[in-house]
Parts: C-alpha cells; sequence; structure tokens
C-alpha cells in the first residue's frame, strides 16, 4: 500500500528530532505538513483528531501528522491565540512558534536538519534557551522549561540566564496565574515521572513561580511566624524525601506523597504518634493543594494516608499494640492489603529524609508487615457460629487483633 505521507511536504518535529540527537529513543513521531490542507488531508485517508488546530492520524502508522501553524496571541492565558494554519504557513514559522530551540527543529526525509535557532548547538551545550519573546505569550511554557529540566538533569541541562529572567519576569508578571488547575496538575503529574523530579520544583522557586503555583510547598521553608515566601525555597526534606522516593519508586504516586507528607511542619517528627493524626496546619495545607489542583483521589488517599501514619511510623517500635492497630485502619490496611506496600514505601521514603538510618527505616516496614499478617489472620470462624451482633463481633475482632500484634512484637523484641 503506497503510503499518503509520500505526496505531502512533511517534517519529523519535536522529540524524536531533538532525542535522537542526544542519542535517547523516543516512542511517538510527530510530523509537520506544509503547504497543505484539512480538505486534501482527508482525501488522502488521514484521520482528523485535532481540537484546536488541524491535527490528523496517518491511516496506516497513526503517527500525528499537523499542518504548520502560526499563533497569534490575543488575550490572556495559554488559550489566548489565534491559529493560522493556512496553506501559505512556512515551516520556519511553524517552528518560531515552539518553546525552547531543542524543541524547534526538523527533519526532512532525506535526513536533513532544519535548524533556524540552533538547537543542536544547545544540545551540545546543555543548555534549555527559549526560542523567541514569543515564549512570554504562554504561561505553560515555564512548567515545560521546569519538566524538561527534571527529565535532563542527569545528562547536564541547566536554563539558560535569559530564559530564566524571561521566566521570572512571567512569574512576577501574573501572566503564569491564568494557567486552570487541571493543566498545573498535569505538567506537576508529569514532572513527578521524570528521572529527577526535584528539578521541577526548584526551577519553579528559581524563577519565582513555586509560590503562586504551589504556596504550600513555599511555605515549608518559611518560618510559621513570618509572612516572607516570595524569594524562598522549597524545604529541603520535602525535596529529599521526593529524592528518596524517586529512588525508590517510579510512581508518582509514592513521589506526591512523600514531597507533601509534611506540609506546614518544620519540625523533623511533627507528628504525636499516639494521636495517629497530622496536625491541623499539615492537613489544611494538604487538602487546599489538592482542592485548588483538583488532585485526582488516588493521589489524594494515598497523600493523605501518608500524612496521617508517618508520625506513628517514625514511632512504630515504641508504640503499644492498640495503636499500631488503628494505624492499619487508618490506611484501611484489611480492606485494601496492597495498600500497605505503597504507604510504606512512602514512609521509607519521608523517614530517611529525616536522617533515620537504612537500618532502622528496614526494620519499621517489615515490623509493621508482621504485625499486619498476625492480625489479618486472627481466627474468627467461631464468631459467625455464635450469632453474636455486629457491634461485637467487630469489638472481639479488634482485640483479637491488638493480642496478635502484641504476640507478634514479643516475639521480635
Amino acid at each position: 500500500m503506497d503510503d499518503p505521507a509520500e505526496q505531502l511536504d512533511c517534517y519529523l518535529v519535536g522529540g524524536a528530532v531533538r532525542d535522537a540527537l542526544l542519542g535517547l529513543t523516543t516512542r511517538d513521531r510527530d510530523w509537520v505538513v506544509v503547504g497543505s490542507s484539512p480538505e486534501e488531508m482527508l482525501t488522502l485517508g488521514f484521520q482528523p483528531v485535532g481540537q484546536d488546530f488541524p491535527v490528523f492520524l496517518h491511516p496506516q502508522t497513526h503517527e500525528e501528522y499537523a499542518l504548520a501553524r502560526r499563533e497569534r496571541k490575543v488575550s490572556p492565558g495559554y488559550r489566548g491565540f489565534a491559529i493560522d494554519a493556512s496553506s501559505h504557513v512556512t515551516l520556519e514559522e511553524d517552528l518560531a512558534r515552539r518553546d525552547l530551540t531543542i524543541n524547534a527543529m526538523a527533519r526532512a526525509h532525506d535526513g536533513r536538519l532544519i535548524d533556524p535557532w540552533r538547537g543542536a548547538t544547545d544540545i551540545e551545550q546543555r543548555r534549555l534557551r527559549h526560542v523567541s519573546a514569543s515564549f512570554a505569550d504562554d504561561p505553560v511554557r515555564i512548567l515545560r522549561v521546569a519538566r524538561f529540566a527534571a527529565r535532563y538533569a542527569g545528562l547536564g541541562f541547566t536554563v539558560a540566564e535569559e530564559t530564566m529572567a524571561l521566566m521570572r519576569a512571567m512569574a512576577i508578571g501574573g501572566e503564569i496565574d491564568a494557567l486552570v488547575a487541571e493543566r498545573v496538575w498535569q505538567e506537576i503529574k508529569n514532572a513527578l515521572s521524570e528521572d529527577h523530579p526535584r528539578r521541577f520544583f526548584e526551577t519553579l522557586s528559581e524563577c519565582q513561580a513555586l509560590h503562586r503555583l504551589l504556596p504550600e510547598l513555599d511555605l515549608l521553608a518559611t518560618d510559621h511566624d513570618s509572612d516572607e515566601v516570595l524569594n524562598s525555597v522549597p524545604c529541603t526534606r520535602a525535596l529529599k524525601a521526593l529524592d528518596k522516593s524517586a529512588a525508590l519508586s517510579k510512581d508518582p504516586r509514592i513521589r506526591f506523597a512523600a514531597l507533601v507528607h509534611g506540609l506546614g511542619d518544620t519540625d523533623p517528627a511533627p507528628l504525636n504518634p499516639l494521636t495517629n493524626r497530622p496536625t491541623p496546619r499539615a492537613r489544611f495545607l494538604l487538602q487546599a493543594l489538592c482542592d485548588r489542583l483538583r488532585v485526582p483521589k488516588h493521589y489524594r488517599q494515598l497523600a493523605t494516608m501518608v500524612a496521617t501514619g508517618i508520625g506513628p511510623m517514625a514511632q512504630l517500635k515504641n508504640l503499644p499494640p492498640q495503636h499500631i492497630l488503628s494505624l492499619l485502619q487508618s490506611i484501611d490496611a484489611f480492606r485494601k492489603p496492597d495498600q500497605i506496600s505503597d504507604f510504606a514505601c512512602v514512609c521509607q521514603a519521608a523517614l530517611l529524609a529525616q536522617d533515620y538510618s537504612d537500618e532502622e527505616v528496614t526494620g519499621t516496614c517489615e515490623q509493621l508487615q508482621r504485625c499486619f499478617e498476625a492480625a489479618r489472620n486472627i481466627e474468627i470462624s467461631d464468631l459467625a457460629t455464635n450469632d453474636c451482633p455486629g457491634e461485637e463481633i467487630r469489638t472481639v475482632v479488634a482485640e483479637r487483633r491488638v493480642d496478635a500484634i502484641a504476640l507478634t512484637l514479643q516475639r521480635h523484641a
């Protein structure tokens, strides 16, 4: 079957070109089509998928082919653009609208590199640099630069001074305030999946965007009685916990919970292990962050469980059996036993960030698992045959679980 793309003037663009120059592999390939129209694309069998501008799927490869376009800022916010995707838009004009020089390159079918803004040089120099002043038209680009900083930190990439200055001016000017919650969260979630997620938050702090987007994190480094947050740096312990979690798991849920586990608390052991509750300040800040960014339920639940349970975990070896049972109940361990591993992983990262030793942390996690197994495996078959009321059964089950936990603690004392 003939390839309909052969009838078009099209170029490989974006991440596929960038990553090839970096020696990396990429799964997705995107194409720009010059001098065509939606009608021609449909005639050739391409399937339309774009909502805001003309994008089509190749009928055989299902790769994305977008008509070359220009963008013009007409109103505030990241959606305030007028799009021109007519057939006279050139490849260079399409590349000019892109955020960073390393993303503004194209590769022709004959292998020729089209690089009007020296993206290849910036790759060699490990530099993230904006293409033009139009970068300031789209506040999402601040988040994207921070995410690329997190992705390529291991390769030595840094943000160019002039780009950082522009991002700072955008943040201070308030353009970033126009971002909708869903888009901010999407970029945060993506950044949490990168190899060095802490660089995302550090970059936002450096350009003074963090206190506008995530004031709860900015407050971590600020004294509780101080109103000065504009130039604060994220709490070392929070970022250290994020680092530890990134070494333990690639799951962005675990990394998020580690990052926010101690919101509002500057004491290394802020929670009362016997009350089994986070401080009111921590609860308020975590809820405020999740509500404002519309954080998905499964992220919020794990973060809340850790905020509730990190205090008891820090003192697990000293807790009485009934408080260990309360901890297991607070993470819904008996109904959802799979949650224990995620909870323990986040707590492991958080405790390591508080300078507990590897041996202490490993012992704590193993003890929690032993106590859970003992409590889960109690004998309850006799209760079903004694026609006991439900409340009495629950009381007896709890008593037996406490006894089982106590016996386990004695055996491993």
